[in-house]
């Protein structure tokens, strides 16, 4: 069984939850309800799990190339010209900056939906349902493209030597 130790990301799974309950089961007995919402919360964790897993991944692979200070999108803007050892070398901001425009390619790269799919989950942090009623498509379909994205980009940028 899985645990959430944050209690706001709890509260919010247990919500999800409860309004997935109510929305796809509601005509259901009385008596089914239980063992429906038992399932749907294990889900739902499951997915928060997968979700963060993935979410900080590709945050600890960004993070590497903005600073502390800076909070906009690591592939719109460079570092800084200092990070916590010291003044940045032209060969880091270099090196920096042609790892920031691979990422940046092979995102490019993606076919359109799972693109799509791939920056509303991670980038616009939309959860399934919302990314769904955005792309007009099932949460289903969603999972498949993001599933897709993240392995192509790992599997691209681990090709051209980015490690994650």
């Amino acid at each position: 069984m899985f645990a959430v130790h944050q209690e706001e990301s709890a509260l919010d799974i247990v919500q999800d939850a409860m309004l997935k309950l109510a929305e796809k089961y509601g005509d259901r007995p009385e008596e089914e309800f239980p063992m429906l919402f038992q399932r749907i919360l294990q889900n739902t964790i499951r997915d928060y799990y997968r979700r963060s897993k993935v979410r900080s991944m590709w945050t600890t692979l960004l993070s590497a190339f903005s600073s502390d200070d800076d909070d906009s999108d690591p592939l719109e803007t460079l570092a800084a010209d200092a990070d916590d050892a010291g003044p940045r070398t032209p060969e880091s901001k270099l090196l920096q900056a042609q790892t920031l425009n691979i990422i940046d390619g092979e995102i490019k790269k993606l076919p359109a939906r799972q693109r799509e799919a791939f920056l509303l989950r991670y980038w616009e942090e939309m959860d399934v349902a919302e990314t769904a009623a955005t792309m007009g498509c099932s949460e289903g379909s969603v999972k498949t493209h993001c599933s897709r994205a993240t392995h192509s980009l790992a599997s691209a940028l681990s090709a051209k030597g980015i490690r994650l």
